[in-house]
C-alpha cells in the first residue's frame, strides 16, 4: 500500500508541508514537524520526508479543514459555486448543511439542486468543499403557515434512506417531539433506523421536556439562549453549536459554558451567515479570531472547528491533522488573525495566493428552481389593520437576537386602521407559493425605519414574502416589486425603488459574490439611513419574523402566532 510505504519513507511522497506548526487537536499543542501526504491521505508527520512537491509553511501553521457543523447556504443568498469560493478562501473544506429552505419552497427538488450544484464544482478530480446534507425535518416548520411543500413522516421514511442524506436536519417541531406527535416521531424513527445523526433545535427547552427531547435520539442544537441552557445541553450529551451567523450570535455568550472536562461537546458553526460578512469579516476563520479573542486556547478552538464537528456528524477521517486522516488542511499566518495562506483538499491546492484553484464561472440552474414567486393581486387596502382596540400586541424585536417579545402598545385608529407611533411600523407575511391571497398582519416595536417599506422573499421558514413599512402603499408597492423580480430584496422610500434579485428559488442569487454583497449592502445601508437601529442587520432581522419556532411572537400569513403556546393569537389584547 502506497500510503504505508510513504509513511515508513520506502516510498517519496506526493507532496511534503514543510516548517511549519502542526496544531494537534489530539493533545492540544502545536508541533513542529513536515507533513507527508500520498494520495490525498496524510501519511505522517515528522521530519524526512521526500516529495517531487513541497509547500514551505516556514513558521505557519498548519490546521485541519475547519467544518462549519450546522448551515443554511441558502441564507449566504449565494449560489452553491459562489459560497464555496468564498468558504474556501476562508479555510471551510467541509460543511453540515441543511437546505431547509429550499426544500420549503419547491420540495425535495430543492435538496437535489443543492447537491448536485456543489458536485459539479472541482479542483481537478476533487470537490473543494465536502458538502453533508441533512433532510430537512420541518416542511413546513409548522402546521401554521403556508409552504411550498410538505413533507411528511412516510415520505421523510422514504428519503432519508438516500445516499443523498447524511442525516436529518433540525427538529424544530420540539412541542411535537415531546408531546409525542406520531408524524414527527416518525420521521425520527426513520432517521435512527438508517443509524444517520439528527440535529435539533430547541430554544429554551429544558427540565423534563428537554430529557424527552433528547430521548428521541436527537444529538445537537445550536439554539441555547444562556450559558446555563449550555451547561444543561452538554451535561445531557447533546453536542452544542456555537453559533456565529450575521443575524444570532451566541459564541461570545456560550463560550462561558465552555470547560476543561466539556469542551469536546462543543463545535462551531454559523446557522446563517449573509455574502457580505462573508466577503468582508470571513467564515469559521472570523468565528475562530473571535473565540480566541474571547479568552479561548486557539488550540482548543480549532478543535471545536474541526475534531469535534468531525466526531459529532461521524465524519471518518475528517478533523485532525494525523496519519491516515484525509489531506483536507488549512495554514495560516499566525492562531490569532487566522490569515488563511493556503488550502488544500485530500491534497490537492484548492487555494493560494489570494486565489482559488477552481472555476465557478458556469452555474447549475435548473427550471425547478427558478420563478417560484406566485401571489394573489395586492392594494394598499390589503394592509388595513382594522382593530376595535386601544391596545395591540406587538412583537418587540431585541438587538442581535432571534427572539422577539409580547409586548403592549397603545395605538389609535383613523379612517378604519391603525395610526402608527415613531416607534411601531406594520409587518405583513404575504403567501407567494400558490397565490392564496393569504395576508398575515401585525406591528413591530422597536426596529426604527421610517418612510418607506422594506421587503424580502426569504421569510423563515415557509419563505412567504415579508414586508415592513409605515405606508400602506409602499407595503403594496414592495409585494408588487418582489413579484416582479421573481423575489428577492426590494427597498421602497420617498425617492426611488432599489431591488436585489434573488432568482433562485427567490433565496439566492445567480450574480458574483462580490455584486451580491455591494447590492445587499447598499440596499441595508439605505434602510439603516432611514431609521434601523443599531443591532439589527435589516433584511436578515426581517427575514426571522416569521419563524414560528422561535419565541415568544412572530407573524405568519395565517396570522399573530405565539411560540410559547404554539397557538394564533388575537392581535387585540
Amino acid at each position: 500500500m502506497n500510503l504505508i510505504d510513504c509513511a515508513a519513507k520506502r516510498k517519496k511522497a506526493d507532496l511534503v508541508i514543510k516548517g511549519g506548526f502542526v496544531v494537534n487537536v489530539f493533545t492540544g499543542k502545536c508541533e513542529r514537524g513536515d507533513v507527508a501526504i500520498c494520495e490525498g491521505k496524510i501519511a505522517g508527520i515528522g521530519f524526512g520526508y521526500e516529495a517531487e512537491t513541497t509547500i514551505c509553511a516556514e513558521n505557519q501553521f498548519v490546521l485541519p479543514g475547519l467544518i462549519d457543523g450546522h448551515i443554511h447556504v441558502e441564507s449566504t443568498m449565494l449560489s452553491p459555486e459562489e459560497f464555496t469560493k468564498l468558504a474556501v478562501r476562508h479555510g471551510t473544506t467541509g460543511i453540515v448543511a441543511d437546505p431547509h429552505e429550499l426544500t420549503n419552497v419547491c420540495g425535495i427538488a430543492g435538496a437535489e439542486y443543492i447537491a448536485k450544484a456543489f458536485s459539479l464544482i472541482k479542483c481537478g478530480d476533487v470537490n473543494p468543499i465536502d458538502v453533508y446534507l441533512q433532510l430537512p425535518s420541518c416542511v413546513p416548520a409548522t402546521p401554521f403557515e403556508t409552504s411550498g411543500a410538505v413533507l411528511t413522516g412516510e415520505d421523510t421514511a422514504r428519503e432519508i434512506r438516500r445516499e443523498l442524506f447524511h442525516g436529518l436536519g433540525e427538529m424544530m417541531n420540539y412541542p411535537g417531539v415531546v408531546g409525542g406527535d406520531a408524524d414527527t416521531l416518525r420521521k425520527l424513527t426513520a432517521a435512527q433506523s438508517e443509524h444517520k445523526v439528527i440535529d435539533g433545535h430547541a430554544p429554551g427547552l429544558t427540565g423534563d421536556s428537554l430529557n424527552a427531547y433528547i430521548a428521541s435520539g436527537i444529538a445537537t442544537d445550536h439554539e441555547c439562549m444562556t450559558r446555563a441552557e449550555a451547561e444543561e445541553k452538554v451535561a445531557r450529551g447533546l453536542y452544542c453549536h456555537l453559533r456565529h451567523g450575521s443575524s444570532a450570535h451566541n459564541l461570545e455568550k456560550n463560550l462561558q459554558a465552555v470547560t476543561d472536562a466539556n469542551f469536546r461537546r462543543f463545535l462551531l458553526c454559523t446557522d446563517d451567515r449573509n455574502a457580505s460578512d462573508l466577503l468582508t469579516k470571513g467564515y469559521l476563520d472570523d468565528a475562530l479570531k473571535t473565540a480566541v479573542s474571547c479568552g479561548m486556547d486557539p488550540v482548543r478552538a480549532v478543535t471545536l472547528a474541526t475534531l469535534n464537528a468531525a466526531e459529532c456528524y461521524r465524519l471518518c477521517g475528517k478533523g485532525a491533522v494525523a496519519p491516515g486522516y484525509d489531506a483536507d488542511l488549512v495554514i495560516v499566518k499566525d492562531l490569532q488573525e487566522f490569515e488563511v495562506l493556503t488550502v488544500l483538499k485530500r491534497g490537492v491546492t484548492v487555494y493560494a495566493e489570494g486565489k482559488e484553484r477552481f472555476d465557478v464561472s458556469v452555474r447549475y440552474l435548473p427550471d425547478t428552481v427558478k420563478n417560484t414567486v406566485r401571489v394573489a393581486a395586492v392594494t394598499a387596502d390589503s394592509f388595513r389593520l382594522a382593530v376595535r382596540s386601544e391596545k395591540l400586541h406587538a412583537m418587540e424585536m431585541l438587538p442581535h437576537n432571534l427572539v422577539t417579545k409580547d409586548v403592549i402598545v397603545s395605538v389609535r385608529s383613523e379612517n378604519g386602521d391603525v395610526a402608527l407611533s415613531d416607534d411601531l411600523l406594520k409587518l405583513a407575511v404575504v403567501e407567494r407559493h400558490f397565490a392564496t391571497g393569504n395576508i398575515g398582519l401585525g406591528i413591530v416595536k422597536g426596529f426604527g425605519f421610517r418612510g418607506g417599506a422594506l421587503g424580502i422573499s426569504v421569510a423563515h421558514d415557509s419563505h412567504n414574502l415579508i414586508v415592513l413599512g409605515d405606508s400602506n402603499e409602499a407595503m403594496a408597492k414592495a409585494v408588487r416589486a418582489l413579484e416582479r423580480i421573481g423575489g428577492g430584496m426590494v427597498l421602497i422610500g420617498n425617492d426611488k425603488e432599489r431591488v436585489l434579485p434573488l432568482d433562485i428559488t427567490g433565496l439566492m442569487s445567480s450574480l458574483p459574490a462580490e455584486e451580491v454583497a455591494r447590492r445587499s449592502g447598499e440596499l441595508s445601508a439605505r434602510a439603516k439611513e432611514m431609521g434601523v437601529r443599531d443591532g439589527y442587520e435589516p433584511f436578515m432581522s426581517l427575514a426571522f419574523l416569521s419563524l414560528a419556532v422561535i419565541p415568544e411572537l412572530k407573524l405568519t400569513d395565517r396570522g399573530l402566532f405565539d411560540v410559547r403556546t404554539f397557538s394564533f393569537m388575537n392581535i387585540e389584547d
